[in-house]
């Protein structure tokens, strides 16, 4: 319940940020105008003149009796503050020793915290969010100024002390974890829904922390030591001025700023450093959840503290106060006495004015030296060459380079923070250059941080390495350490099963990467250019790559809208290739005018095995009963036993001597199904040869399948998915937005892509370049790129529309693609979210083979889209002038983003 209202009050600060900001500083400025003596003698009467007047016997505003010498209770010694109203007298009272140490202290502490603060938004390593913090800070100082002067009755000279307590209170982190979700929205909802959000989990936790700091420190002003009250008033003060202007101000201002980007402001610059640099990741309620023991200590600390204070300023009457201040004032008035009557000496004016001083000469001091540390070590250069450690310290230097901010925020993380469409992991933003240097260049405050100690003898690793005592294991020893291990060969830490052994994977790539540099004799630093960090590799171990170095990030566009079926796809398509993707938006661009259609036919994926009998004749009576229906249901039966969805659908014997092929054909759901359909087949072979035990299986794939090879048997029966589309293209499209017409694209395909494919004796090449595209899907979203083979076999066919002659009616027929949408790099995040924007993540939730299907279909399209504005281009001979204006010809890339100094120049091929 108190969530909800925190996320209301969230919403409404987020969603009228105007209207906030412009009330809080109306209501400041309203403070600055308030005549305090006037209203207060109007009112309650509780004013430091009224109530001086009353006490003397003067009128209101009359000037007041000088304080007697002598040592009068009532007028050198006042009433103590008890209230929130009354006003402090005796601030300009001299200070004593103990009071100047207590004040340097809190100055001290101020400056330290407040430093440290600042560094650790300085290593977020974005300026917005350090920007915004500082305005948060700096308004939060004018409100709180504005308040002491106005309602405590301070004079300016006060704030030296209220303004350490503020700096004192300011927490910045729940700002900056504010600021981070506030900027990884991509628009103006998001970002109010963020903000909302967020101050539904840090409110409950921040109110309650607020209660319970004012209650503590307000029990200060009812000690009855002038002094101490003062600054236990400063002290409260400073919390509820952070806590207002937390919850009304800073949220408004993180709202504003998105608006700014519809002023010019560009706030995608904004998002990605707040999302490259400070790794921004999604809170949860049960990350954020507190601690319920602790949850009810502080209820139980705040119904006690707020009894203390009921009872304290209820049960006592004023008259206490004027008792203890009778008892109390000869004494405190004869020591003012003596210490004036002492500090005539000049020798003891010269030490009044050091113990005055002292503070400031302090404060000073840890100033000079903060601003000494950040300018000299903390920003200071890397180290020079000969100071660079290298090889394993250098890599266990690297591995020390986490931020405050990055281990909370990777702490944060859980499966259930995800969104859809939402990335797992986020790469951080940095140059090639700063990837090629950062294991080089060491700043010294790194080397600081993890002290570099000399390995331990191997057996001593490799006995705490074995041990599950704790504090031993691996996470115990170095990472040279490790080296040495592997190094040593032995079964206790092979190299390609690192990442097991750890239990760390990514130390486990690190680690790797370091071992295969050495023996690859590569130069430092060459191999870092290819990242590695931030990349959830338990998704990777046993499912799509061993030995892992790393991952080759690939960039991905987008083709469409591609209207298909009566609905809208953007298509995803991960390439290096320049034009491409925009040749396939073209196409998809004119497809859409008026929509493709499609067909699908689950053909079923084949494994073929080689089976050897001992003559030709036991081969033709084995093949004879595996044709017979009786004996083809029990090896149906055999086959379907190993999974829930693969189901053999038929069987193509090929007999070559006494060896036959067999080519299990079965429908496999939504899953590309290799490795279903080889499971089943080998559980088949098993029946057969307990009916033939005569039977020698010589492989299990006899290339009649016919698996990642040009092959014709895929494209006269079909491989996978067998998808057809058509769609009829206007005159009007064709003049419009490919330049060109119907009967100069049906005679170049009819020459092209009939006679030039037939010229070259190509097997399913009859099209302009259905590869390209083909690939272009599958490595976006996450298929088996090497398929691509088989897949790309197309037939792409353009005849004059019967109607008109004018219109172009186009098809293509694609007999063998292998898709599927679970398994294998599908269930990698970013392929995941790029089959989640075609809107066929995972397994039909109740047809299955619905989604693989439908991707299918989707491929097939986009293949088209492809096909036909590449055709538009040729004949228009707008193909070298595209790929030149897209691939920038020749590009000589800097030595900062090219350790190797080369000049890379584009030279897409021309299908």
């Amino acid at each position: 319940m108190i969530g909800r209202l925190f996320r209301a009050h969230g919403e409404f600060c987020a969603s009228h940020p105007w209207e906030v900001i412009v009330a809080l500083l109306t209501i400041t400025a309203c403070m600055l105008t308030v005549d305090k003596n006037n209203t207060l003698d109007a009112t309650s009467g509780l004013g430091t003149a009224t109530a001086s007047a009353a006490a003397t016997g003067a009128a209101p505003g009359a000037p007041m009796p000088p304080p007697a010498v002598g040592g009068s209770a009532t007028s050198s010694r006042h009433r103590p503050c008890h209230g929130w109203s009354q006003s402090c007298d005796g601030l300009e009272a001299e200070y004593n020793a103990a009071d100047v140490i207590l004040m340097t202290i809190v100055r001290c502490t101020a400056v330290l915290y407040c430093y440290y603060q600042f560094c650790s938004l300085h290593r977020m390593g974005s300026k917005y969010v350090l920007g915004i913090a500082g305005l948060f800070t700096v308004f939060s100082s004018f409100i709180f100024t504005t308040a002491i002067i106005k309602f405590l009755g301070s004079d300016i000279s006060d704030l030296k002390d209220a303004l350490f307590f503020l700096l004192l209170v300011i927490d910045l982190s729940n700002s900056g974890r504010l600021a981070q979700l506030a900027l990884s929205g991509s628009n103006q909802a998001e970002v109010t829904q963020n903000i909302s959000r967020g101050l539904e989990l840090l409110g409950p936790a921040i109110s309650l922390d607020t209660i319970v700091e004012v209650l503590l420190v307000g029990v200060g002003t009812l000690s009855g030591v002038q002094r101490l009250e003062v600054l236990c008033m400063f002290a409260v003060l400073s919390v509820l001025v952070n806590y207002v202007v937390f919850m009304t101000f800073y949220p408004a201002c993180l709202s504003l700023i998105f608006d700014l980007s519809r002023s010019g402001v560009d706030m995608s610059v904004v998002r990605e450093k707040a999302k490259g640099s400070l790794l921004l990741k999604s809170l949860t309620e049960e990350e954020q959840k507190a601690n319920p023991v602790l949850q009810r200590v502080k209820l139980i600390m705040t119904t006690g503290l707020m009894a203390v204070h009921i009872y304290s300023r209820v049960a006592f009457s004023g008259s206490d106060y004027d008792t203890v201040d009778k008892t109390l004032s000869p004494t405190l008035s004869l020591n003012v006495s003596n210490n004036r009557t002492e500090s005539a000496e000049i020798t003891d004016i010269i030490i009044k004015w050091l113990t005055m001083s002292a503070d400031h000469i302090v404060i000073s001091i840890v100033l000079i030296a903060l601003v000494v540390k950040f300018i000299c070590f903390d920003n200071r250069d890397p180290l020079p060459e000969q100071l660079r450690p290298s090889g394993p310290v250098a890599i266990a230097v690297k591995a020390s380079q986490t931020t405050p901010i990055e281990e909370e925020t990777k702490a944060e993380i859980t499966p259930a923070t995800a969104v859809v469409r939402t990335p797992l992991f986020t790469i951080e933003e940095q140059s090639s250059a700063n990837a090629s240097t950062q294991t080089e260049l060491l700043p010294l405050r790194q080397r600081l941080v993890q002290p570099i100690r000399p390995p331990r003898p191997l057996q001593e690793c490799l006995d705490i390495l074995n041990s599950t005592e704790d504090g031993n294991g691996p996470a115990a020893l170095s990472d040279e350490e490790i080296v040495a291990i592997v190094q040593a060969g032995g079964t206790h830490c092979p190299l390609y099963k690192i990442e097991s052994v750890l239990d760390d994977p990514e130390r486990g790539v690190r680690i790797r990467r370091q071992i295969i540099a050495g023996r690859a004799k590569m130069p430092p630093g060459r191999l870092d250019v290819l990242p590695y960090e931030h990349f959830d590799y338990r998704r990777v171990l046993n499912a799509c790559c061993e030995n892992v170095l790393g991952y080759v990030p690939i960039p991905v566009g987008y083709a469409g809208p591609l209207l298909l079926d009566g609905e809208t796809y953007y298509v995803p398509m991960a390439t290096t290739e320049g034009a491409l993707v925009a040749s396939t938006n073209r196409g998809c661009k004119a497809l859409s005018v008026r929509g493709v259609r499609s067909v699908v036919e689950d053909v079923g994926m084949t494994r073929a095995p080689c089976v050897r009998f001992p003559s030709v004749a036991r081969a033709a009576e084995a093949k004879s009963w595996i044709e017979n229906e009786v004996n083809y249901q029990v090896v149906k039966t055999e086959f379907d036993s190993t999974s829930r969805f693969g189901r053999l659908k038929d069987c193509h014997i090929a007999m070559d001597g006494p060896q036959l092929y067999i080519r299990f054909v079965a429908i496999t759901g939504d899953a590309m199904g290799m490795n279903m359909v080889s499971k089943g087949a080998e559980m088949a072979l098993r029946r057969i040869k307990r009916q033939f035990p005569d039977m020698q299986i010589i492989s299990l794939s006899g290339n009649f399948c016919c698996d990642k090879k040009p092959a014709a048997i895929n494209w006269i029966k079909g491989r996978g998915k067998r998808v057809v589309t058509e769609c009829t293209i206007s005159a009007a499209t064709l003049r419009s937005v490919l330049k060109t017409d119907a009967k100069t694209l049906v005679e170049c395909n009819k020459l092209k892509n009939m006679g030039g494919s037939a010229m070259a004796g190509s097997i399913g090449g009859n099209n302009a370049h259905a590869a390209n595209m083909v690939t272009a899907v599958f490595l976006a979203t996450g298929q088996d790129p090497a398929q691509n083979v088989t897949s790309s076999n197309c037939s792409t066919a353009m005849e004059c529309w019967v109607e008109n002659s004018e219109d172009l009616y186009m098809t293509c027929t694609m007999p063998s693609l292998e898709v599927g949408t679970v398994g294998g790099g599908t269930g990698l995040p970013g392929q995941s979210a790029c089959l989640e924007m075609l809107g066929v993540r995972g397994a039909h939730a109740t047809r299955p083979g619905d989604n693989a299907k439908k991707l299918a279909q989707i491929v097939c399209a986009t293949v088209m889209a492809g096909e036909l504005s590449l055709m538009a281009a040729l004949v228009n001979s707008d193909l070298v002038k595209s790929h030149m204006r897209h691939n920038r010809s020749s590009i000589a890339v800097s030595s900062a983003n090219n350790p190797l100094n080369v000049t890379v120049s584009s030279c897409s091929t021309i299908s």
